[in-house]
């Protein structure tokens, strides 16, 4: 089981950084701000899964404290993010479509 959650963890973290870089290079502001909600959803469930990992190997009470603390902030990152998603993803949509016209010659 734990080498679920270290393989969720090094696949989230590798999609944040991903993410983060597009965002980054990102030339439009709804395009950033919808790939910025992208990298908040996989910081979320990297965060969620250390302390999902944490509750599983359960070592004491400061594994349990701190895997509760990190399992909620996580959770509440892929929630808001997910909202978020929803919300900036037509303004995205819009701007690649208005790219794409520019690009196109008439």
């Amino acid at each position: 089981m734990s080498q679920f959650f270290i393989i969720l963890i090094v696949v989230s973290a590798a999609f944040y950084l991903f993410q983060k870089v597009k965002a980054f290079r990102a030339s439009s502001p709804g395009l950033k701000r919808w790939t910025q909600t992208k990298a908040n959803i996989s910081l979320g469930t990297a965060l969620a899964s250390v302390g999902l990992l944490l509750l599983f190997t359960n070592r004491g009470l400061v594994d349990i404290i701190i895997g509760s603390i990190f399992t909620l902030l996580g959770a509440a990152n892929i929630l808001l993010g997910m909202r978020a998603y929803k919300l900036y993803k037509p303004y995205a949509a819009k701007e690649v479509e208005q790219e794409r016209n520019q690009r196109e010659p008439s």
